[in-house]
């Protein structure tokens, strides 16, 4: 059962990614790929929240937690692209851009994990 809640998940938030990455296509900012710095920063709330509101309760079935952090998370979670996206831009002489990128995306989805893991037991 976990498998099939992975994968539904792992679904949903490739889905949701992929709807992402249309809303921002046309929104680029010289070249800073936005959109999936979007779906990274989601991705790092929705875990967030998610642990942080499972966390207080012990009801919650490990497929649901499968579901959302592993699945939809994983699906949503953009990281590999990030990395091509800052490489690519690295190696078009792009280096400003690609700084920034790597800089927001890490500060960024580091410090509201880190924030919400205050409240994690």
């Amino acid at each position: 059962m976990n498998y099939l809640a992975i994968f539904i998940g792992g679904g949903l938030g490739s889905l949701f990614r992929y709807l992402i990455g249309l809303v921002f296509i046309n929104l680029k900012w010289k070249n800073f790929p936005i959109g999936t710095l979007i779906a990274n920063i989601l991705a790092c709330l929705v875990m967030a929240l998610f642990i942080t509101w499972t966390s207080e309760k012990t009801d919650i079935d490990d497929h649901y937690k499968k579901l959302v952090l592993v699945g939809i998370c994983g699906g949503l979670s953009t990281f590999s692209t990030f990395s091509l996206e800052s490489i690519k831009l690295f190696k078009e002489g792009q280096i400003l851009i690609a700084v920034l990128n790597v800089t927001i995306s890490i500060i960024l989805c580091f410090s509201i994990l880190y924030h919400f893991s205050q409240k994690w037991s």
